[in-house]
């Protein structure tokens, strides 16, 4: 079927659900080859097996990914809405992607699709005058913190330097800054999108409110963000803050958790904290791994620390370093290690509102014992991230769809093993199986009735009001209803168009 003859049925198709579009009487090569798609140059079309397919597609994560057909890289904006039109005309599955560090086990729902990479927005500008900077889909915290610092600003971000920042702000993004700044979908001001039935709109407090409203927690259900502007901050403390990297041995665990859970309900805004859990092979046990952030002057940092500090850390590295060298220096350059693609990580969380330091000494040991009985599970490891919510509470709660502004900390589980096959492998079963049960005891001392997890974190099983909040939901779906009615957007921890 000829794409010109086809397109005559467009209006019918956009009337109907997409499980009951009938199948393409064409195979996606040949749709996305006719020449009538009039390409921009640099527009690049890619099939698998080829050098181009593979940068196009390869993931952070190979843990339930989507699988492809095809991947279409656009060059331009108008392309990117062009291929979205297409692909949703013709029932073609597919997934836009900046960063690809999406690992939810709901994004392996779409096999045999179509990618659509953005890895040709990676821009970004700053204004300096109205402290605003603006990037593209693919741009990532790494390409731009360096010239944002130089301009004398600073701004919130995620955990780690290469998810796409864009990919970060549609989850809402937690992180360090959280405390201070608030959370990075408060900082955005405006997004250009490629809404489902492939038009390109402008989003922000005057124009579309709604869909704005929506994208700051939701917005993989909502469109394809080609760019976003934010309102950037002047520098704290001249950018300056104080980063402290800690080890404990196992032994010193109890201690650990218990300063740490001291801070629940009155963290100071200033301080953040990522602890891992990883297993360490001179002592053949489960160790503590520390980051200790303060964002401000080292004197005051060192006495917000000073608890921590006085358990004597079997390896301690403090330092004050500035604002855009933090994400890759911190908790000994942990940020390198955390970047490499094509790995597979099996991971749960649980978003907190209480820190529990028994909860938190219990699932180490249980930890520590899985090390013991399963040597081939030696790379799994535990990440809490414990952020204060000072300025994420001051911003009103109906103003954008996340639900945790009050949380305090985010736990993951990590499964990760040395078999390649886990459907097979009794170790990644024993340790999948483990971090479930982890996952229901950290919630059931979370401070929330039941699980909840901030919608990046998701694994993909939890239920609809635990990943967008019940109060959350009627208003999301709605604007799932409006904005894309046949659901193309699907497989992203989707929405339903219904209650």
């Amino acid at each position: 079927m000829l794409l010109t003859t086809a397109i005559v049925a467009l209006a019918g198709l956009w009337q109907l659900p997409v499980d009951a579009i009938p199948s393409p009487s064409f195979d996606i090569t040949s749709l996305l080859s006719q020449k009538s798609n009039n390409w921009a140059e640099g527009t690049v079309i890619s099939f698998p097996n080829s050098p181009t397919f593979v940068n196009s597609t390869t993931r952070w994560n190979t843990y339930d990914e989507p699988t492809y057909l095809a991947a279409v890289s656009p060059a331009t904006e108008a392309d990117v809405a062009k291929v979205v039109k297409l692909a949703s005309a013709f029932n073609v599955p597919f997934l836009a992607t900046g960063g690809r560090h999406g690992y939810t086990t709901t994004l392996g729902n779409l096999q045999k699709g179509l990618a659509i990479d953005l890895g040709q927005f990676k821009s970004y500008s700053i204004d300096k005058a109205a402290g605003t900077l603006t990037v593209g889909g693919a741009t990532t915290l790494h390409d731009f913190q360096d010239a944002l610092y130089e301009a004398g600003y600073m701004i919130q971000s995620g955990s780690i330097s290469c998810p796409g920042y864009v990919g970060v702000t549609i989850g809402s993004g937690v992180g360090r800054f959280q405390g201070v700044f608030g959370l990075v979908a408060d900082a955005l001001v405006s997004a250009r999108l490629v809404t489902a039935d492939g038009r390109v709109v402008e989003v922000s407090k005057t124009q579309n409110p709604d869909l704005f409203w929506g994208i700051r927690g939701a917005g993989a259900n909502l469109g394809v963000i080609t760019s976003a502007t934010y309102q950037a901050h002047k520098l704290v403390n001249q950018g300056q803050m104080l980063n402290a990297d800690l080890i404990f041995p196992a032994n010193k665990s109890k201690e650990y958790f218990d300063v740490l859970g001291s801070l629940s309900g009155k963290m100071p805004e200033k301080l953040a904290v990522i602890t891992l859990v990883v297993y360490d092979p001179v002592a053949q046990a489960a160790q503590i791994i520390a980051n200790w952030v303060y964002i401000g002057p080292k004197d005051e940092g060192l006495r917000v620390l000073a608890p921590v500090l006085a358990l004597n850390p079997s390896v301690s590295n403090i330092q004050v370093v500035p604002w855009n060298k933090l994400v890759t220096v911190a908790a000994f350059g942990a940020d390198a290690l955390l970047c490499p693609r094509n790995q597979s990580h099996n991971t749960y969380w649980t978003t907190l509102r209480n820190l529990s330091s028994s909860t938190f000494q219990t699932t180490f040991e249980k930890v520590n014992t899985f090390y013991k009985q399963y040597p081939d599970g030696r790379a799994t490891t535990l990440n809490l991230e414990t952020f204060p919510n000072q300025a994420t509470l001051a911003v009103p709660d109906d103003s954008s769809p996340y639900p945790w502004r009050d949380a305090l900390g985010h736990f993951q589980i990590g499964i990760s093993t040395t078999s390649n096959n886990a459907a097979n492998d009794p170790t990644a079963q024993a340790g999948d199986l483990l971090a479930r049960q982890l996952r229901d005891g950290l919630a059931a001392t979370s401070g929330y009735p039941e699980l909840t997890v901030y919608v990046n974190y998701a694994h993909g099983d939890e239920k609809l009001r635990q990943k967008y909040g019940e109060r959350k939901l009627p208003r999301l779906v709605g604007l799932k209803k409006k904005w894309d009615p046949r659901n193309v957007f699907r497989f992203n921890n989707d929405l339903p168009t219904q209650l």
